[in-house]
This record gives structure tokens, sequence and C-alpha cells, in this order.
């Protein structure tokens, strides 16, 4: 919903973009053939450079290199794939270290320091556990803001993404939940209703106002939490839009609408998007229970209601597959679908 109320704000920005858009956009997400690097420092406790140690990079496909770090504690890698990574660091007489996150094409990404403890060394896996890439996903998507400001972190620009646990799903709809811009635009808007006289039976005030803004959070929360992380943990379906961003315009249309009733599952197929109508019924249903007498929606109403949801869904996903990208600065990019 704040995704919704975002772009309301920003309503008059979209038709300028779209008449700026080509009609057949070429995708910004071919990047074959690119590659990105990395740099960093490995240091003990007291910020000392570990010279000798070892780095493993594991990358996509199964790309693996290996770096020895510098008398400094510094290390670079360059030519390296586009996409999820992890770098397993070991030292003698230090515990063992990993570091996860996205290589970026044509750029060189300076990384935090990497900080080993002092300890017995041990084996460790260098191969990266779907559970993995997966966090690496999610922390990049929790980067993902309309001009830099409104959260956007239920879209997915790598079309091969692993599918999230349970508690990845919680977590980025917490994420979006507490989000100060989240708890701002619900506030504005339940401004806007009380200077419309929307939600009339809560009255004029500052009581009136504290009721729209409580109806406003619990329609946030009920929205975000049951459609975006406990029916899709419940149904191991992906609360997240797959961007798309090759083919004509017709094609990205039509799948873009689809997804409105589709949803890939946990186990990477499509199916129906139980999960997604699930979370639009019951908001819908909940309201029922704080809204006023004169605005609530009934049994009818709220199946009404939740298939109108359904279409807005495929209307907000068209708009994330020709718009939203362009609004989102340094998006991560992947390989083409």
């Amino acid at each position: 919903m704040v995704l919704a109320v975002g772009l309301l704000f920003f309503g008059a920005v979209i038709p300028v973009a779209c008449a700026q858009s080509s009609p057949d956009p070429a995708p910004s997400v071919q990047t074959e053939g690119k590659s990105g690097s990395l740099k960093g420092f490995v240091e003990d406790k007291d910020g000392a450079g570990i010279a000798g140690a070892h780095i493993v990079f594991s990358g996509v496909d199964g790309f693996v290199r290996t770096l020895t770090v510098t008398g400094d504690g510094g290390f670079q890698a360059d030519h390296l794939p586009a996409g999820i990574f992890q770098l397993a660091v070991s030292a003698a007489g230090f515990a063992p270290g990993k570091v996860s996150g996205t290589v970026q094409p044509g750029e060189q990404q300076e990384l935090p320091t990497v900080v080993l403890q002092a300890g017995a060394a041990e084996a460790i896996d260098v191969s990266i556990s779907r559970e993995e890439l997966a966090a690496a996903e999610v922390q990049a998507e929790e980067h993902q803001r309309l001009v830099g400001v409104i959260p956007n972190f239920f879209v997915v620009y790598d079309w091969h993404a692993p599918a999230l646990t349970a508690r990845q799903k919680f977590e980025l709809s917490w994420k979006t939940l507490f989000d100060p811009v989240t708890l701002g635009l619900t506030a504005a808007t339940a401004g806007i209703q009380q200077a419309t006289g929307s939600l009339s039976g809560y009255g004029p005030g500052a009581q009136g106002y504290g009721k729209r803004l409580g109806a406003g959070l619990a329609n946030e929360t009920a929205g975000t939490l049951l459609g975006g992380a406990v029916f899709p943990a419940l149904l191991h379906q992906d609360p997240r839009y797959f961007y798309k961003g090759t083919g004509s315009v017709r094609s990205r249309l039509f799948y873009a609408l689809s997804t409105a009733v589709i949803a890939k599952g946990d186990n990477g197929r499509w199916q129906p998007a139980y999960a997604g109508l699930a979370g639009d019924l019951s908001t819908g249903a909940l309201s029922n229970l704080y809204y006023p007498a004169n605005d609530r929606n009934g049994v009818g109403l709220t199946f009404e209601n939740g298939f109108i949801a359904v279409a807005l869904d495929g209307a907000q996903n068209v708009i994330q597959e020709f718009l939203l990208r362009h609004l989102t600065p340094k998006p991560p990019t992947y390989p083409a679908p």
C-alpha cells in the first residue's frame, strides 16, 4: 500500500517519465560480457592488516577465484561476473569469516572491512547456500527507493533470484512497515482523508484524525504482513514482483498484468497467486472491524473489493515493469531472463 500511496504523491512525475520512455525499451538488465570489481581490507580486531590471508570468491554459475591479501591487508579482484557473490576469508591463527553481496557490472565496489577474530583456523565452506543467496538479494532490495525516498522493497530485478525463507519474507515486510517514509505517507494520507471528509464516521478534529491514522496504520500493517509475509510463508509463494525488462512492449505488458493472478512459488514454478488473493481479501475483511459503520464493506463488498485489489495489483505491476526502475537510483543489474 505504501507504494501505491507514494505513486499518488509523485503522480505528476509519471506521465512525463512515461512520455520519455521508448515504445519498446531496450532493457538495461542486459549485462552479458560485463563484469565488476571488488576491493577491501582484512584486519584483526586491533585494526592491523592481516597479510597473506586467503580469500575465495564464489560467484554465479559456479565461478570461483582465489585471492591473497597484501602486506597492508588490502585486496582487489577485477573482472568478476555480475551477480550475487560470497567471499570466504581465512588466515592462520584466526577464525574464518564470510562476506556476501552483489557485484554490479562496470563498477568498482569497496567492501566493508573484514575483521577476523583470533582463534583456531577451521575449514570453511566456500559454496553459497540458497539462503545466503536470498539474503544478499534482500539486502539489495532494502536499498531500492523510488526517487531515492519511497521504499520499493518488493520488486526483484534478478529473474533467477532464489526463493525467500519465511524469515526473509517477514524481514522485508517489517522493513517496509517501520520505514519512516512509510509512516510519514500513512500520516499524510490520514490528513488528506481528514481534509476531504473521507471516513466521515470518525468525525472531525484531532480525535477524528487519530482514528483515521489508526485505521491507516492497521490497513498498512494488515496488507503488508498478510500479503507480503504470512500467506506467502504459509502457501510457499514469493510475494515480490519479478522484473522482466526484455521482450516487446506487448509481451511485457501481458506478463505484468498476469502477475496479479499468478506468482512464483518457492519451488521456482509459476502458479495461481493464492497468497496475494488471500492477503487482499483478508485485509478488506479486517477493515470491517474498525471502519465506521457506513464505510464497512460487508461480506459481498469484501469479495468485490478483493477482486478490485487484484486489478490494482496488476496495474501497479505494469508501473513496476515500465516506469519505476527508471525512478530508482542505481537499481541492481543482472543478466536478462
